[in-house]
Order: structure tokens, then sequence, then C-alpha cells
């Protein structure tokens, strides 16, 4: 059987749980269920990646009267080994407004390292 007849499912580069930090980073205040619509995603699985990105110190959830309002952890690390040495605000930056007052981190050390092929003059 060729290629042709393999159906393979979609993939994308940022997971559920990236998506719904970067939606609530947008808006703190929002609702889990237009966090659902925009990430397309159910209202369960946000509510479940929420819980998962809150016992993993990533977020607190505070309550504020009827609604949630959610707080990104400042200097919270990336989980997996490849990247634990960046702080997850350079992925907020990256996709939110730029960095914003309050949230300075200093570049990747390796950001200005010459590597094999540079070409320099």
């Amino acid at each position: 059987m060729g290629a042709e007849g393999l159906h393979r499912a979609p993939w994308t580069f940022l997971t559920s749980h990236a998506r719904v930090l970067l939606a609530l980073d947008r808006d703190p205040e929002v609702r889990l269920r237009d966090v659902a619509a925009t990430c397309h995603l159910t209202e369960r699985t946000v509510q479940a990646v929420v819980a998962d990105l809150e016992e993993a110190g990533y977020l607190t959830r505070v309550r504020d009267g009827r609604r949630n309002r959610y707080q990104i952890t400042q200097g919270a690390k990336f989980r997996h080994p490849a990247e634990a040495d960046r702080d997850i605000a350079e992925l907020l930056d990256l996709f939110g407004h730029g960095p914003r007052p309050g949230r300075a981190h200093a570049p990747h050390p390796d950001t200005h390292k010459d590597r094999p092929g540079d070409r320099h003059g």
C-alpha cells in the first residue's frame, strides 16, 4: 500500500496546553467556554488543561466575584528537558503583544553565540 492510502491525523506545533495558556495570558478574565471556542477544544478539555496548569504551578485561579481571573506564574520554566532552561514568558511574549511591564526576561544565553557556518563581515 502506497503513502496515498494512509490517512494521517493533522498535527500542529502548539499543544492544547500552550494554546490555553496563551488564551489566559491574553485575557486573564476570559470564560473557559470562550477559551474552548478560540482553541477549538471542548469546554471539558479546557477545564482539564487549566487543572493541569494549576497543579503544575503555571497559573493560579483567583475568584473575583462570580468570575475567575487567571494569573500566570512569573518565572515558570518549560517542562521538557530540552527547553527546561527557558522561561515560558518568552513563548507568551512571542505570541502575545510583546513584552509587558513586569515581565522582563534576559535573552537565552545561546542567542548571541556564533554557530558553525555563521558568516560575519
